[in-house]
């Protein structure tokens, strides 16, 4: 991985967050970061990689960002109040920035759909035509469904901000169920094609980390990605050379991710002694699973709730 590459997975999420707070417009936000990493890939190899890639990042892309807004409008008057500053730096609270684009992503008033491809473009920082290929759509049916969402996003008032604490947990949850859905669709995926994706549970994965490195005392998000790392330490295992489904029972265990599978133990051993929650109990299950188990056309599938993907609702089999 290059230090481009780096910097998009490490900085990207925090940028268009910084600017699409500051901003209050998602697609200008990304917009003006896709062409702060296109100036960064044209002058970075020749005047080397900033001290604070971020930084550098966030400078640029709000740059690019009034310059629209300056041609967009008559004069520089009818720039809106709140882009009159710079937005904040990654590091001058960044982690909360982040955390307010996923709520934005996941919020309760998008369709479950919309959460899942707004999380994947502006978190994941995936392109629509990849988002379009993992989940088996035209890549113009998912661009479409972003600006709708986008749309959604501008027209119902979503503000990018922290909700109260009180109301946390409850938001809070609706992006575990967006993260849970995307690992599910990589996990055992719908329709034609691989039975496994293994790019959306990559994303899935990637995205329970950066929610639990937001909010590393939430139980919830931390049995949660217990149990992607649980479930997504088996992928070596899971499929022959012909890309068909191994059983559970009939899989090489010394092809699991052993590392994956401690860090879930440690992880819930942090949880407990907090009260337990559904991502805790199926995390426990799958840790507590025996070597040899019965299995039946229920064993392992979705719970605590059947997850609504744009297929329409259905349990999804987490097993083999």
């Amino acid at each position: 991985m290059n230090d481009l590459e780096r910097a998009f997975r490490g900085e990207r999420a925090q940028v268009v967050a910084s600017l699409a707070r500051r901003l209050g417009d998602l697609q200008l936000a990304e917009d003006a970061v896709q062409e702060a990493f296109v100036a960064a890939a044209a002058t970075w190899p020749a005047s080397g990689v900033p001290d604070r890639p971020g930084a550098w990042l966030t400078t640029t892309a709000w740059r690019k960002a009034l310059d629209v807004l300056r041609r967009e409008r008559a004069s520089a008057r009818d720039v809106p109040e709140q882009a009159t500053g710079p937005p904040d730096e990654p590091g001058l609270g960044s982690e909360d920035s982040v955390l307010q684009l996923l709520l934005t992503c996941c919020h309760p008033a998008l369709a479950p759909e919309a959460r899942v491809a707004l999380t994947l473009r502006h978190v994941a920082g995936l392109s629509a035509r990849e988002i379009a290929a993992a989940f088996l759509v035209p890549e113009e049916t998912m661009a479409k469904r972003l600006v709708r969402a986008r749309a959604k996003v501008r027209d119902s008032g979503i503000r990018f901000e922290l909700p109260e604490p009180a109301a946390l947990p409850e938001r809070l949850s609706a992006v575990h169920a967006v993260v849970y859905l995307v690992f599910s669709e990589g996990y055992h995926a719908s329709g034609d094609g691989p039975a496994v994706r293994a790019q959306l549970c990559d994303e899935a994965v990637w995205l329970a980390r950066q929610l639990h490195r937001l909010v590393p005392d939430d139980a919830e998000t931390t049995g949660l990605l217990a149990l992607l790392l649980l479930q997504h330490a088996r992928t070596g295992a899971r499929t022959d050379p012909a890309g068909r489904l191994v059983p559970f029972d009939e899989q090489d265990r010394t092809r699991w991710d052993a590392g994956a599978v401690a860090e879930a133990r440690a992880l819930l051993a942090r949880t407990g002694s907090r009260p337990v929650g559904p991502y805790q109990v199926q995390a426990a299950s799958r840790h507590c699973t025996p070597r040899r188990r019965r299995r039946t056309r229920s064993a392992g599938r979705m719970s605590p709730t059947s997850t609504r993907c744009w297929t329409g609702w259905r349990p999804h089999p987490w097993s083999p």
